[in-house]
């Protein structure tokens, strides 16, 4: 959609602190994440503040256009690619505004690097613990919306196991925060006269089913695998009392995170934090002959305390033979092996 439709947009350019840009070049650069999709937005829009953003979901829904929520555009599925609005938040939503470090918790806003927020924490002997490719330019927006992983996630998890509360705007322009809730205080919000007290009702009346509830447990993926990213993670929600479970509290933070910005825009998050890993570290390589023994060696080694378990397989190695920049570090492979498990372990102590 190279060229504009007959869309108003002058009424909303004045009314923003920020900056709005319908102009070709800017729609083009924001045509596309780290993948390979293309799709011209309608416009973008650099909001400074909470009202800008509240403004601009009122006009996008006023004028039936979409909404796609940005940070970093490390997407690799084209997440933040789309028709709409892109609303960019990295450049003025970065501010780390609170560390609670009795309770080891952070808020921040969805423009935050993660590594930079490490290095803020690491002093205090804390970290963020889901760790991507990216992370030297990943946001932790981003990272909620995608639900991020990543090589640390089989010691520290994902990062839905992390956002512990999101200040939110919805649809209609309304602020919500989401946090853990009783059963008492979530049936509390569903007597609320609000689209956030209609979203609790819906959800209750939905996932209160008896059949619906048989149908999430058969059809979605096991819990044991957390790295997933399946739609929405409506099952997270059955393990409350409230439902079927036995988890006496629920937090839809659960669902929002890897929504990819369906269901809310994010203002500010909560996240849970660890201490920092043991010092020193060794990574074991094993090498195999086939792929299927490759594989067939993840579950035991999993048993035991690794903080990464990755696999490189042929192809990815032979790429790297001929690449001046990798062949040095690839000192560790030895022959032409038809594949590799990377195991790190870690100590306090070199013994």
């Amino acid at each position: 959609m190279t060229s504009l439709p007959d869309i108003p947009f002058h009424e909303i350019v004045h009314k923003l602190d920020g900056s709005f840009h319908t102009d070709i070049l800017t729609r083009s650069l924001y045509a596309t994440d780290a993948s390979v999709y293309r799709k011209i937005p309608s416009a973008v829009a650099f909001p400074k503040s909470t009202e800008d953003i509240k403004k601009l979901i009122k006009f996008a829904s006023k004028q039936q256009l979409g909404i796609i929520p940005r940070t970093a555009g490390t997407s690799l599925a084209g997440q933040c690619v789309g028709e709409g609005i892109v609303i960019d938040v990295s450049r003025h939503f970065t501010k780390i505004l609170n560390l609670d470090l009795n309770k080891k918790q952070v808020t921040v806003q969805p423009g935050v690097i993660r590594d930079e927020l490490n290095n803020y924490l690491q002093p205090h002997g804390l970290f963020f613990g889901p760790n991507t490719s990216t992370s030297n330019r990943c946001m932790i927006g981003g990272m909620v919306g995608n639900n991020s992983s990543g090589t640390t996630s089989i010691q520290y998890g994902v990062t839905r196991d992390k956002v512990i509360s999101l200040k939110t705007i919805l649809s209609d322009g309304s602020e919500a925060e989401f946090r853990s809730l009783t059963t008492e205080e979530y049936r509390d919000k569903t007597r609320e006269k609000s689209l956030e007290g209609n979203i609790y009702k819906e959800l209750h009346n939905i996932l209160s089913d008896n059949t619906v509830q048989k149908n999430i447990q058969s059809e979605f993926p096991k819990e044991s695998i957390h790295r997933r990213n399946t739609g929405y993670a409506i099952d997270a929600l059955l393990t409350s009392e409230l439902f079927s479970g036995n988890r006496p509290e629920l937090n839809l933070c659960q669902l929002l995170s890897g929504s990819e910005g369906t269901l809310a825009f994010s203002t500010e998050i909560t996240l849970q934090l660890d201490s920092l890993p043991p010092s020193k570290s060794a990574m074991v390589v094993t090498h195999y002959s086939t792929l299927e023994a490759c594989l067939a060696d993840v579950a035991p080694v999993m048993a035991h305390q690794l903080h990464t378990c990755e696999m490189m397989d042929k192809v990815i190695l032979d790429c790297t033979k001929n690449n001046k920049t990798h062949q040095a570090n690839r000192f560790f492979v030895k022959g032409d092996p038809a594949a590799l498990l990377m195991l790190e372990v870690r100590s306090e102590t070199e013994e």
